[in-house]
């Protein structure tokens, strides 16, 4: 599935992704390719992007909020305050603050 996140300054990732954890505000939860359409408020907490590697990411001073989580390097991590997602087709958009 394609992913990105947008704040309100930038564009902080845009990929093919294998799965998304978001802290949606009654938990978190897990989608993965082909999931049902979503439309969610988020809450505070941390995004997990699950990718199948980082060769063709690029991860510079603009997107430094997101980092590779230390016991495994095919999952990046974004910390949020709050948010929405919607997924649709195999397409998600995370608008965060």
């Amino acid at each position: 599935m394609h992913l990105e996140i947008v704040s309100p300054e930038a564009v902080l990732f845009s990929s093919t992704v294998d799965s998304i954890s978001v802290p949606g505000t009654d938990g978190e939860f897990q989608m993965l390719n082909n999931h049902a359409a979503v439309v969610s408020t988020l809450k505070q907490g941390t995004i997990k992007i699950h990718v199948h590697t980082q060769e063709h990411l690029e991860l510079d001073e603009l997107h430094a909020k997101i980092v590779a989580h230390s016991d495994d390097d095919k999952v990046l991590t974004l910390s949020i305050s709050s948010g929405t997602i919607e997924l649709k087709d195999n397409k998600a958009i995370i608008l965060v603050d």
